[in-house]
């Protein structure tokens, strides 16, 4: 099975897989190498779990903009 990059999972299986990692790590018995791995995954899982609660904090944070009279525009992550 290939392994997705965290980018392109969803919130849902990127917190499921972190947790599965965590689980697997907090066990102790792994090989350092193995252990090493999972712990490079897990920060991955994180960072793109992160960049996705903050887009989606973004997005919830203009829906709810008090300005009645702002223009809609399209969210554009990248762009800022």
């Amino acid at each position: 099975m290939a392994v997705k990059k965290p980018e392109n999972m969803t919130f849902e299986a990127t917190i499921e897989e972190l947790d599965s990692l965590v689980d697997q790590l907090e066990n102790g018995d792994l090989a350092l190498d193995d252990a090493l791995r999972k712990f490079e995954r897990g920060i991955a899982l994180a960072r793109a779990g992160q960049t996705k609660l903050s887009d989606a904090e973004q997005r919830v944070s203009i829906l709810l903009s008090e300005d009645d009279e702002a223009p809609l525009s399209d969210f554009n992550p990248e762009s800022e």
